[in-house]
């Protein structure tokens, strides 16, 4: 997938929103919290950074081109270092549990607001 293939999916998400943050980075967000990242500067080597279980962290690290996303690793972010790392099918799966990963963390008054529209 490429960014404009990644952008598309993501904005398919209900209520998904999109912001450019940190000069050059392309936000995908649910209820203002951030599920993926992409990254819209060449000189950077991450393309795609985005929220997933600890146990997926730990098994898509293990792949080439998939690298704990800076500064969010910690919170079970991965990278990919190139645009086609993951497969489109298990991707758009990867993107969709991150969306779903978010807005569960949402507070309830704030899921609440998404759903009233």
């Amino acid at each position: 997938m490429d960014i404009e293939q990644i952008r598309k999916f993501c904005l398919s998400l209900p209520h998904a929103t999109e912001r450019v943050q940190w000069g050059n980075d392309l936000l995908f967000c649910i209820g203002n919290k951030m599920f993926a990242v992409a990254g819209m500067d060449a000189k950077y080597p991450t393309k795609l950074s985005f929220k997933c279980t600890p146990e997926k962290f730990a098994e898509l690290i293990e792949r080439d081109d998939v690298v704990p996303a800076p500064y969010v690793a910690r919170y079970h972010w991965v990278g990919l270092e190139k645009w086609d790392a993951i497969p489109q099918r298990e991707l758009k799966e990867l993107l969709k549990n991150a969306y779903q990963l978010v807005h569960d963390k949402l507070p309830k008054k704030v899921r609440q607001e998404l759903v009233k529209g």
